[in-house]
């Protein structure tokens, strides 16, 4: 597989996006959220999608400049 500069940045990104899920997981589970319960549960639904379209578009990228 080849990894382009834009290849990079999205699966960085996917991996932030993971992280922060999974991250909100723990924190809801914990019952007291620092940054309170619907400001965590929006983080974990906007990561959730981020993170699968982010992993998706950079395979597409580097499928795209495969040699």
């Amino acid at each position: 597989m080849a990894v382009t500069p834009k290849s990079g940045v999205l699966l960085g990104a996917s991996c932030v996006a993971a992280i922060a899920a999974v991250g909100s997981v723990f924190e809801l589970s914990s019952g007291s959220p620092q940054l309170g319960g619907p400001t965590t549960g929006v983080i974990l639904a906007l990561s959730i999608p981020l993170t699968a379209l982010c992993f998706y578009w950079a395979v597409q990228d580097a499928r795209a400049n495969q040699q």
